[in-house]
């Protein structure tokens, strides 16, 4: 009796636990800081999600890490992108004196092109849980924006996402690759650009 009884709540326990692991994901989303309609929907022709907003028509500087990746493409920044990357050390958001002198590069580019809207995007190593590299990705999003607002880049043409460390430049395990993940990159979001 006791035997049936034991079997028949790890059965129970069994099926409970398979319940949930087949349950649709409820895990973490990229975190943006675009305004929301609040009620769940999304408006119209937003296509957050695709890792795209209202591109612009030049060329790969508007393609959002996500839809280069979607298109089989790097999402390394292209050496002829008007705006550049900022990199980070090890499990850090600070902004380094070379971050910051890049930062200044983008803010003239968005002060000669007062149109684009710039989307940037935080990324993480691959060391560290899903929940905190998108924590850590979103921290370096946010620095890097709030640097360009104390630019005087006004804060409405600026959004931020985090793709934690779903989205690497390099995939090697070791620290030069690293470094290359660790980044908080500047993509034309909308808006037709002067230049």
């Amino acid at each position: 009796m006791k035997n049936s009884r034991l079997l028949g709540r790890l059965l129970l326990g069994a099926m409970i636990f398979l319940a949930q692991s087949c349950a649709p994901g409820t895990g973490p989303k990229p975190v943006s800081s675009l305004p929301s309609s609040g009620d769940g929907s999304k408006p119209p022709g937003d296509r957050s999600g695709e890792g795209q907003r209202n591109p612009t028509k030049e060329g790969n500087t508007d393609q959002s890490s996500l839809k280069q990746l979607q298109e089989g493409q790097s999402p390394k920044t292209p050496a002829s992108s008007p705006l550049k990357d900022v990199f980070f050390g090890f499990d850090r958001y600070d902004l380094s004196e070379e971050a910051r002198s890049i930062l200044r590069g983008n803010s003239e580019w968005m002060k000669t092109n007062a149109a684009a809207r710039v989307e940037i995007e935080g990324h993480c190593d691959e060391r560290g849980t899903n929940e905190y590299n998108l924590a850590l990705g979103a921290k370096r999003a946010q620095v890097a924006r709030d640097y360009l607002v104390s630019l005087g880049i006004a804060a409405d043409r600026l959004s931020t996402i985090s793709y934690g460390e779903e989205i690497p430049v390099c995939k090697e395990t070791v620290e030069t690759c690293w470094l290359q993940n660790r980044r908080a990159r500047s993509v034309i979001a909308s808006g037709k650009p002067a230049s």
